[in-house]
């Protein structure tokens, strides 16, 4: 039931209401009265929700505000999961093994070579709201190079690269690097982890035994032509005689961007263009890989500039003089 309109008291009813007798005293009503008041509010028929008001879906807490969507505030939250500085290009050559002498253990690592990285541009937030460097690797000759790339590199003072690609970092201290400047696998230093990313090998279309590591159907006497099949695609009428999105079938397996974490930094080679890592590195061999530092651990104290940078293939007593005199 609607609630009752207010009253209004002192107020009164319309004009074709009142009897004609007290009609005629109207117009001197009016004019020894002054104008007639104005109800309170209008009146609106609706019903009063007893229910409190939902908290906003945006806020993380009911009790706290809704968080801010800005661009400043995106990179704000972005700023514990962003690199301090900038990764390099680097060329999977295959995997190896490294025997420990001492305890004969056996380690398997890949083998990454690094090919003339050079920085070509650096991306800042006030000009394209983010902060990044553009690092470029490899050679490719100048009649296969776009002339918009050409002028690229001109601007850059550096040849025509074969890969380009962007690695952000979090603010205006990780632009330590000039433009123009080559950066070898001194950059990364033996013991700490990092981040490798790359395409997957292309396995091309594969079933879901191998895509899916189903385990296919019983291999017992009168099952036959069905030991390597998926089963049962899409109920009747429980799930409206359909297949469901998201299910998990045969098709295209690999060609897709992987991300290996945490991988330790083994060996490193400044004189050959080498870095060593433990584990595997998703691409086949000559795979371009993109390194960097490991977001689930703690940032090394690598550096930050080609001046703090210590060459690995010297003794440690001299690079000890070296990071003192630096």
């Amino acid at each position: 039931m609607p609630p009752m309109a207010p009253l209004n008291w002192g107020l009164l009813p319309p004009s074709f209401l009142l009897p004609s007798s007290t009609r005629t005293l109207l117009p001197l009503l009016s004019l020894s009265a002054g104008p007639l008041p104005k109800p309170s509010h209008t009146t609106i028929r609706t019903i009063k929700s007893v229910n409190k008001p939902r908290p906003d879906r945006f806020a993380h807490h009911p009790k706290k505000p809704a968080l801010n969507s800005s661009s400043r505030a995106a990179l704000a939250r972005k700023a514990t999961t962003t690199p301090l500085r900038t990764g390099l290009l680097a060329q999977k050559r295959g995997m190896s093994a490294v025997f420990d002498p001492e305890t004969g253990k056996r380690t398997p690592c890949t083998v990454l070579q690094l090919d003339r990285n050079e920085i070509l541009a650096h991306k800042t937030r006030e000009k394209n709201g983010y902060w990044a460097v553009q690092v470029g690797a490899g050679q490719k000759l100048i009649q296969n190079t776009t002339k918009p790339m050409l002028g690229h590199f001109a601007v850059a003072g550096v040849e025509p690269k074969r890969w380009v690609m962007e690695f952000k970092v979090r603010g205006k201290e990780g632009l330590g690097v000039p433009v123009g400047e080559s950066v070898g696998p001194s950059w990364f230093s033996v013991g700490q982890f990092v981040d490798v990313k790359a395409v997957s090998r292309g396995m091309g279309f594969e079933g879901g035994m191998k895509r899916h590591g189903f385990s296919g159907q019983p291999a017992s006497h009168g099952q036959s032509l069905m030991h390597r099949g998926m089963g049962s695609a899409g109920g009747s009428q429980g799930s409206g005689s359909r297949v469901l999105p998201g299910k998990r079938m045969a098709g295209n397996m690999g060609n897709e961007s992987v991300t290996v974490k945490n991988l330790k930094v083994l060996q490193v080679d400044e004189a050959n263009g080498i870095v060593v890592v433990i584990g595997c590195v998703p691409g086949p061999k000559n795979q371009i890989i993109k390194v960097q530092d490991a977001i689930g651990k703690p940032w090394p104290a690598g550096p930050m500039k080609l001046d703090e940078i210590v060459p690995a293939s010297i003794a440690p007593a001299v690079a000890e003089q070296v990071a003192a005199a630096a």
